[in-house]
């Protein structure tokens, strides 16, 4: 095998894909990056039996061929070569060449024999939506997901998908996150899966803050998501999602607009007392016009206020400070709807008006039971 690429671009590729490789392996070739040239170009695989991705470059192919490089070490000498194009060269003993400008080096790489093909999803069925659309359903949740593997279906968020619509849902036994999407012309067919929380970080990478397109393909225990130049596999989480629609409260007699820029402030304020050791919850007061936050510790007081419009009747409710900031830190509006139905019930975080906002979101925080 012998190629000529950009270093950059190749330097790019071994990022995104040693991600996925495993550090550790009873199975050796698995912590190394596999590497295949041909007509098309050349690409980059890591895979960890759960998690594959593959990245496709452009290069200059001189003779076609596979193997498997050591991670640490391909990722580092690219890294460090100069700005120029690097020749890649592996003989018929795994023999590896490496230069750009001056720079020289020579390492081993194994046979590409025994390396494991990705799961094969069938993208004849695959569906389309923007790559910036994506990422931010994925950060909008993401944050939510459970760090229980006892339960592993609640380490992963839940996609549904129909008609225009669709949502992605995280749940942690705390609090719910939820983002959805509308299609303007584009519908979805009618799916429901649930997806690793340790893929979707690696998606939310490779994914651009554009519109460009990006294609998943729903297999029967794997799904697939594909760029232009990249390709993520990984397995499905098995079991039953909750019905995240029953956490909502039927009810919520009390409304109230936030600046949430304003909000989080004040909020981080008086959590600055807060910390693992010292742990407390923040009361909060919805007066008219206003809430006052307070937060007592075995070591310190804090008071702080925050102006909102609504009439809050004068409700106490009991919260985590980090629940509570992860939330607001999430919501992609200037300004927010808190949902209020009584101090043991769930406080909301929704859209000033659905009918008119381009996002679509629901944030969900448990109170805690105040003394």
């Amino acid at each position: 095998m012998r190629l000529v690429c950009d270093k950059t671009t190749l330097s790019n590729a071994i990022s995104i894909v040693s991600r996925t490789v495993s550090p550790k392996s009873s199975l050796p070739f698995l912590e190394g990056i596999y590497l295949a040239a041909d007509e098309e170009g050349l690409r980059l695989t890591g895979y960890n039996l759960e998690t594959g991705i593959t990245v496709r470059i452009d290069a200059k192919i001189r003779s076609g061929g596979e193997c498997v490089m050591p991670t640490r070490m391909f990722a580092d000498i690219v890294r460090k070569l100069p700005d120029d194009v690097v020749t890649v060269e592996v003989d018929e003993n795994y023999r590896v060449a490496i230069e750009a400008g001056a720079a020289r080096f020579q390492l081993m790489a194994s046979a590409a024999d025994e390396y494991p093909q990705l799961p094969t999803v069938e993208e004849a069925n695959a569906v389309a939506m923007p790559q910036n659309a994506l990422r931010e359903l994925i950060s909008g949740t993401l944050f939510a997901v459970s760090d229980d593997t006892a339960n592993p279906v609640y380490t992963g968020c839940l996609v549904e998908a129909g008609e225009n619509n669709l949502t992605m849902v995280a749940i942690d036994g705390y609090r719910m996150a939820k983002r959805a999407y509308h299609a303007q012309t584009d519908s979805f067919p009618e799916m429901s899966f649930i997806v690793p929380s340790a893929a979707l970080r690696e998606l939310e990478k490779i994914l651009s803050d554009t519109e460009d397109e990006v294609r998943f393909t729903l297999g029967k225990k794997h799904i697939s998501f594909t760029t232009d130049s990249a390709t993520l596999i990984c397995r499905l989480l098995e079991g039953k999602f909750a019905d995240w629609r029953r956490f909502i409260p039927a009810s919520t007699p009390v409304t109230m607009t936030a600046n949430v820029a304003e909000l989080t402030a004040t909020v981080e304020r008086v959590g600055l007392i807060v910390s693992e050791k010292y742990k407390s919850p923040v009361r909060c007061v919805f007066s008219q016009d206003s809430a006052t936050f307070r937060t007592v510790t075995t070591v310190a007081a804090a008071t702080d206020g925050c102006r909102l419009a609504g009439d809050g009747k004068d409700m106490e409710i009991g919260f985590s400070c980090r629940y509570m900031l992860e939330a607001l830190k999430a919501v992609p509006t200037a300004e927010t709807t808190l949902l209020l139905s009584g101090g043991l019930n769930p406080i909301l975080l929704v859209p000033c008006d659905p009918d008119r906002e381009k996002v679509d979101y629901t944030y969900l925080i448990q109170p805690v039971r105040l003394n």
